[in-house]
């Protein structure tokens, strides 16, 4: 059958998963998740024979640069999650979010804007990085997942608000912090503020707040999707080396080591495959993806 022109990813009601793809902030090592992506297009491209968008596989695509707290600024494909719609004060400008969770303190002012709704109402925001809240935001794309299902929208009708076999998770770091030894608890007991924010030419404090956070959220997905015998359907990917070796969060010890278990660009591969079956599955069991679909022969 041959392939059709990009249409709209249908909801996962059609299909057997729900495909969420979660980036971590980052700055200029925004780069290293940018790779990541641009590899996955280009498996998806061979599978399908045609231009592809992330946007056209992935149910939700959350990012720091569209969280932030105490507010959650969504990015969505086929909109399961209309905040716009439900909180017309919600549509900002792109730039004022990416510039509010750029905000780190301590680097970065914090950022002030404002939103209008139809009836004139302004919304102010005051805003710093999303990073302090949800540095990896996987957690939350499922959370806003599950109150979508508990809620009982049609979209994702029959699954269950517990049934995270069903979810597909790609989640991207910025590479995991180097394993050296700067300090110890006698040294940091004698630190003042100053040496928590610029001790060793760097912020002790804010790494410890940012890669602890980030790395409870994959030690706690991990042990969900194992316990669900659904580990293959998470993948983490936090290394900055790109060489295509799998670095796996040891749920043992909570360190990220080698893998003697399928490398980056095989689960990558692999995941590009399920990712291509599950949208024409959906297309082919949605009466808008059989219209747009061309007949067999």
């Amino acid at each position: 059958m041959e392939r059709t022109k990009s249409i709209p990813l249908q909801p996962p009601t059609y299909g057997n998963l729900i495909t969420i793809l979660s980036i971590d902030g980052g700055g200029i090592r925004g780069l290293i998740p940018g790779t990541i992506l641009a590899f996955l297009e280009s498996e998806l491209q061979k599978l399908d024979g045609e231009d592809v968008r992330l946007a056209d596989y992935f149910d939700v695509i959350s990012g720091t640069a569209q969280e932030h707290s105490p507010e959650i600024f969504p990015q969505n494909t086929w909109s399961p999650f209309p905040h716009i719609k439900k909180k017309p004060s919600f549509d900002a400008l792109l730039s004022d979010i990416s510039i509010a969770t750029s905000a780190a303190p301590t680097y970065l002012p914090a950022h002030y804007f404002e939103t209008e709704d139809a009836e004139g109402k302004v919304r102010e925001f005051n805003l710093i990085d999303g990073g302090v809240a949800a540095n990896n935001p996987t957690l939350v794309a499922i959370g806003e997942v599950t109150k979508e299902i508990i809620k009982g929208s049609s979209d994702f009708f029959p699954i269950k608000p517990m049934d995270y076999g069903r979810f597909l998770v790609i989640s991207l770091g910025t590479g995991s912090p180097k394993a050296e030894l700067k300090y110890n608890a006698p040294t940091a007991a004698k630190w003042g503020i100053l040496n928590w924010l610029t001790s060793g030419g760097s912020t002790p404090i804010i790494n410890v707040f940012t890669h602890g956070s980030a790395n409870m959220v994959d030690l706690h997905l991990s042990v969900v999707f194992q316990a669900l015998h659904s580990e293959k359907n998470y993948l983490r990917i936090q290394d900055d080396t790109l060489s295509g070796q799998c670095l796996g969060l040891i749920l043992e010890n909570g360190r990220f080591e080698a893998s003697n278990h399928e490398t980056n660009e095989e689960a990558l591969i692999r995941f590009a495959k399920l990712l291509s079956e599950e949208k024409w599955l959906r297309l082919a069991r949605s009466p808008d993806g059989k219209c747009a679909m061309p007949n067999s022969d």
